[in-house]
């Protein structure tokens, strides 16, 4: 539990005090927030903010001090209504020059310079006029959204609105067991619903009980229903397509999410739909100790996760139980787990044990102790035995050693990672090299071969990279190659320019950066300057154009993107749908156009294609066409080629599906033209327990086999070559690490004789990629290194050249290009794909480079099946689909669990199979580091949340499902390579590729919370492109807070700093202005979010010890002991409401400072204290047992994470998962 300690607000102010005074130009007239971020030692280079507030504590005014490229201040300034309420959000505005902190009297004045004439450069909320008022509609900022705002409603259940359904709970196996049945309709007034209605009038509305809980949620015409067991926990998910249907078994396995839990709350069994039982095993500290899904149940397999003392994954692996695959196996194995209770972590062991060819330095005391086989292990606080020599020194800068008696040494942090191959017994082992500051600095890595890949980085006072430098053998005995980067940055470190070298050629200046007053990157020469790229932003910070289609010049590629105004006059769309996309390629400079149309889920219905410009219109060419089910699965496609002997569009697909569930069963072509799917349609694909497709005939797949990943591992085709011991088959082989990572591939395939099986391999290591192409005549032919990713596309070893390409705003590599001998650019390849990403045939076609085959997503085409490698998942985009079901399905529940990207891929795209996100900004956001800064956010509303996505997403998820109560784990899934994300990353994190690498991090924030199990380090694929691993930025970007950009104060290492923009650096807190506190106004503390105040009658700080951090705490009260656990989050919020409102009964002073706050206690329509949170705050359920907390919402988002959000969930957990019995959803 973390202690609460009194804290004097007054050695803060003094503090602040001796240093504000720095900056002469502050008003100091006024109350304001200064702070400083030293970007190196002596200060010289720094940024710096400024925000001034009122009396009340509500900014006013926010100036991010010459933080433009030309030294311009920038200014956020705010207004409010007579009630308090900011109902105006207003978009960064740059100013004329700089005052040097000083507020500004009228910085609206300048904003013409950034956003021209358009007077609406902010967005715009409408409530209630009264105080607390209900949002009733939002508008985004542009005019071209006047008329087009999200609509709010509020209201109660018709009679025959909601259907009502039966959910009976018993017992069996120490798990709930339910069964459901139709119980009519609620009645009339039963349920709150809430609906919004987006800018293109498609509404959501969602239905909730007096509970709290959801219990439908309806988009348009289709209904997802949450049922409950009568212990309110969630039972069952019935998705669109279910609702529909009588509420079998059959449609329960097949359609819908189904939850068991055990008497401790904890989620112990799972199914999700066409997916066999998945079951849990925890141990008695609450952590999930084993997971068995129905592939690994029908071998009696577990994969298991050993911990010690800390949390922390210490190493991993496979048991082989003695119980079958079942309910009452899962629970005799957690019967066995609760009496193994005595031993339940690990300790270091010098002499460790020995399984598959390594030796594991640990204890082996915690069950199971006799496993199948050992999968990963991971070292921290010292280097284990067999750890390479140590480098004293990297780029000049000390390292540290694990000598626990030195004053800096490695204590709590991670050290190494080994890893296995799955199916053999090859391991790659990494390790951490850290400097004086605790900053990975180096790594060095033993491939599964032999080989080594070690990496150096140069980060500034700041975590800045200055240099990397990679050496990379693929095997031990092979010359190395080295790969050195250089990178230069303007005086608020944006990226200005990259500089690449490989071994001792030249360096290359890959690309150099030209950005706008709002950081916003407008121009970048690529190669030296061998393509100018210029980008065109619209008001909101979304792309609108990469060059210019209509006049392109020199350019090789231009595309333009339009929402609102379509050249085909039909209506704009507002919700964030592309309504049309052009494009021009030099090869023909022929204009190209999809228009786009979608239906009232958003869903793409039609992709148009014309070619506007030709004298003789040509349209349809590229058609495609999709129809759908309820559940999103696609019951017809339509696709047009380029007629092969006419001027005409030819239908080339017309393909009808069906599905037993939501597994495709079959696929059959209508047309008479087979250019398109294959002409052998109409085949049965099937499946196995885990909804893997196991066989495709239709595209003569007879035979796939999955991994415990659920990751395939051998294709055969119905190709074959005759031998004495029997017929060959075609096939392909893959070769992955435990932690998902693809390490080879082998296709073997007919040579010309008919009578031997030749074969392509492919090595994947560390982004190097090798063929070895061994044939009758050469069978032991060598590998040949091919190439290596880098920021602007890839360096060709065979003829020592840098390629470069073109990608769109979906990470489609759509050109590639090189320098030629007259030191021009020439094409390489250009890609054309159709919405749902197969590629245009029949034009602008070239020889490209055929080792080279990444296009679609940026994701490697594997020729031999016609799918996308996208890392956890192969995509099929000639029908649309993914090969197998979602892992995180369960986010996404209302479509079915093998749709790629919401059925709407003009909008959204994949990272890498699990999940899809929109790459521009469709929400209000406002970007804060130009192209890379939104591309990173995904669509996010927050730094907070897109550094969840990119950092604490790296994730080990284990098989299984995280319920309440008890966490969970999910399957390691590699992330597959994402040549537009690659790119992003290298200009803004650590400047290098990096192929969003798998950590596992138990837990947020810093090394105490970094449990992490380092296991899944993707040292194997694709993580160390340019010189810096992808484990040493992860853990230096959790290790050094992502939530700093947030710019909130934080205690730390002894110190006061400020964590204010620099996500690489060392923040201090220069300065506090806080002028004007009064008896008058006690918590303008807490208003301004800076100091946290706990109110218990009286103000006093809130410290939480455990991170040394704050937050802040409006009231806190203890709940009856009957009140927990097993009581719901509603009964809690009531009884601390009744708790607040006797304490402002009591108290005036008190309850005046609640007004102050904007705190009113939730009440019905008759008077009666409501359990739920008053508005703008959260009833936060602490982890000292029975303490309820009220929070800002600012701080406890509805979406976990945040700095804040991470303080009050250590280990991800806060007070209801640990002793209150879990939500009830």
């Amino acid at each position: 539990m973390s202690m609460k300690k009194s804290f004097n607000i007054f050695s803060l102010l003094f503090v602040a005090g001796l240093s504000y005074a720095q900056t002469t130009g502050l008003s100091t007239d006024q109350n304001f927030i200064y702070t400083k971020n030293c970007l190196n030692e002596d200060c010289s280079r720094k940024t710096e903010a400024v925000q001034y507030s009122d009396g009340l504590g509500r900014a006013k005014q926010v100036i991010s001090i010459k933080a433009s490229p030309n030294g311009k201040d920038i200014v956020i300034p705010s207004e409010y209504d007579s009630f308090g309420r900011q109902l105006r959000s207003y978009l960064p505005v740059p100013q004329t020059g700089t005052q040097n902190g000083a507020i500004y009297t009228d910085p609206k004045a300048n904003a013409a310079q950034a956003y021209g004439s358009d007077p609406y450069f902010y967005s715009e909320s409408v409530q209630e006029n009264a105080p607390g008022g209900k949002l009733l509609s939002q508008r985004k900022p542009g005019s071209d959204y006047l008329g087009h705002s999200v609509q709010y409603g509020y209201g109660v259940n018709a009679a025959d609105e909601v259907k009502k359904y039966t959910v009976t709970t018993s017992w069996l196996n120490g798990a709930t067991s339910n069964a459901v049945s139709p119980a009519g309709n609620y009645g009339a007034g039963e349920l709150m619903k809430t609906s919004v209605t987006d800018e293109d009038g498609h509404q959501t509305t969602e239905y909730k009980n007096g509970k709290g809980q959801t219990v439908l949620v309806k988009k348009q015409n289709t209904e997802t229903y949450y049922l409950y067991n009568k212990y309110g926990q969630l039972a069952y998910v019935i998705p669109p397509l279910a609702v529909s249907q009588p509420l079998t078994g059959t449609v329960l396995d097949e359609l819908c999410y189904q939850y068991r839990y055990d008497s401790r709350s904890r989620q112990v069994e799972k199914k999700l739909p066409g997916k066999g039982w998945e079951y849990i095993v925890y141990d008695t500290q609450d952590r999930v100790l084993m997971t068995q899904d129905a592939n690994m149940g029908a071998s009696r397999q577990w994969l298991f996760t050993k911990y010690d003392k800390f949390g922390r994954t210490v190493y991993t692996g496979i048991f082989t139980s003695a119980q079958n695959y079942g309910s009452e196996g899962r629970q005799a194995e957690q019967n066995t787990a609760n009496a193994a209770a005595v031993s339940q972590n690990e300790s270091r062991n010098p002499g460790g044990f020995s399984a598959n060819g390594v030796t594991a330095y640990y204890t082996n005391s915690a069950y199971p102790t006799a496993f199948t086989k050992i999968l990963s292990i991971n070292y921290f606080d010292t280097y284990p035995a067999e750890t390479p020599a140590r480098p004293s020194q990297v780029f000049g800068k000390n390292t540290i050693g694990d000598n626990l008696a030195m004053a800096v040494n490695t204590k709590n942090l991670p050290t190494a990672s080994y890893v296995k191959n799955i199916e053999d017994d090859n391991w790659t082992k990494s390790y951490i090299w850290y400097d004086e500051k605790a900053r990975a600095v180096g790594t060095y890595a033993v491939n599964h071969l032999g080989g080594y890949t070690k990496t150096e980085s140069l980060p500034d006072f700041a975590g800045v990279v200055q240099q990397t430098r990679l050496t990379h053998a693929r095997l031990a005995s092979d010359p190395p190659k080295v790969i050195t980067q250089t990178f230069e940055y303007d005086s608020q470190n944006r990226l200005k320019k990259q500089w690449h070298q490989v071994d001792g050629n030249p360096q290359e200046l890959l690309s150099e950066n030209i950005y706008n007053d709002l950081s916003r990157l407008i121009q970048k020469k690529v190669g030296n300057n061998l393509q100018s790229i210029d980008y065109t932003y619209n008001m909101r910070g979304a792309t609108t154009r990469v060059n210019d289609p209509a006049n392109p010049g020199n350019d090789l590629f231009a595309y333009a993107l339009s929402f609102f105004d379509p050249s085909d006059n039909t209506t704009g769309k507002y919700s964030g749908n592309i309504k049309e996309i052009s494009w021009k390629s030099a090869q023909d400079n022929i204009l190209r156009k999809y228009a786009y149309r979608y239906d009232d889920l958003n869903r793409m219905t039609q992709g148009i294609y014309s070619e506007p410009d030709a004298s003789v219109p040509q349209n349809n060419f590229f058609n495609e066409t999709a129809a759908y089910d309820l559940g999103g699965n696609i019951t017809s496609l339509q696709r047009n080629a380029k007629g092969q002997f006419s001027a005409t569009a030819e239908l080339i697909d017309n393909l009808t599906y069906t599905y037993t569930g939501n597994r495709l069963s079959t696929v059959t072509d209508n047309s008479t033209n087979y250019r398109g799917y294959p002409d052998t349609s109409g085949n049965r694909i099937s499946y196995d327990v885990n909804g893997n497709m196991i066989s495709h005939r239709d595209k003569g797949i007879l035979q796939i086999d999955y991994n415990i990943l659920d990751l395939p591992k051998y294709i055969k085709f119905n190709e074959a070559v005759p031998s004495r011991g029997g017929a060959r088959y075609v096939n392909t082989t893959y070769l992955y690490s435990a932690s998902g990572s693809k390490v080879r591939k082998i296709y073997q395939y007919k040579d010309g004789t008919n009578a031997y099986l030749a074969s392509k391999t492919t090595d994947y290591l560390d982004g190097f990629q090798y063929e070895s192409d061994a044939t009758l005549a050469n069978p032991a032919a060598p590998f040949i290194l091919k190439f290596v990713p880098t920021s602007e596309g890839y360096y060709n070893f065979e003829n020592n050249k840098y390629i470069y390409s073109y990608t769109d705003h979906l990470g489609n590599i759509r050109v590639s290009y090189f320098k030629n001998t007259n030191g021009s650019a020439e094409v390489l390849e250009e890609n054309n794909f159709y919405p749902f990403g197969l590629k245009h045939e029949g034009y602008n076609q070239t020889t490209g480079n055929p080792s080279y085959n990444y296009q679609y997503s940026g994701k490697e085409l594997q020729k031999e099946t016609g799918w996308s490698d996208f890392g956890a998942r192969m995509y099929m985009s000639d029908i649309a689909r993914w090969s197998v079901i979602d892992p995180l399905a369960e986010t996404t529940t209302r479509v079915n669990p093998y749709n790629y990207a919401l059925n709407n891929p003009v909008m959204f795209i994949d990272p890498d199979g699990r999940k899809a996100f929109a790459p521009e900004p469709v929400e209000d956001n406002v970007p804060r580091g130009g192209l890379a800064d939104y591309y990173l956010r995904g669509g996010y509303e927050s730094y907070a949340s897109y550094n969840q996505f990119l950092g604490n997403d790296m994730l080990l998820f284990y098989k299984g499902a995280g319920g309440s109560g008890g966490g969970g784990s999910k399957s390691p899934k590699t992330f597959g390579e994402t040549e537009w994300f690659k790119s992003i990353m290298a200009q803004l994190y650590d400047k290098v590729n990096v192929d969003l690498p798998e950590l596992v991090l138990k837990g947020y924030g810093r090394k105490k919370n970094w449990g992490g199990a380092i296991s899944t380090y993707n040292i194997n694929h694709s993580i160390l492109y340019n010189g810096i691993s992808g484990m040493q930025t992860a853990w230096n970007r959790i290790m050094f807070d992502s939530g700093r950009q947030l710019g909130i104060a934080e205690i730390d290492r002894g110190g006061v700093r400020m964590m204010g923009g620099d996500m690489f650096g060392f923040s201090d807190l220069a300065g506090i202005g806080i002028e004007r506190i009064s008896e008058d106004h006690p918590y303008v503390g807490m208003a301004l979010g800076v100091i946290g105040l706990v109110t218990l009658k009286k103000p006093q700080l809130a410290l939480a010890e455990e991170k040394a951090a704050f937050y802040s705490v409006a009231y806190e009260m203890k709940l009856a002991n009957n009140l927990y656990p097993g009581k719901s989050s509603y009964i809690h919020f009531k009884a601390a409401n009744t708790s607040l409102a006797n304490a402002m009964i009591s108290d005036a002073k008190f309850a005046a400072g609640m007004s102050e706050l904007g705190i009113t206690i939730p009440r019905s329509a008759t008077g009666n204290i409501l359990g739920k949170s008053p508005t703008n705050w959260v009833w936060h359920h602490d982890i000292g047992e029975g303490i309820m907390q009220l929070v800002p919402k600012s701080q406890h988002p509805s979406i976990p994470g945040g700095p804040f959000w991470r303080i009050m969930h250590p280990e991800l957990k806060g007070g209801m998962s640990i002793w209150g019995g879990g939500y009830n959803k």
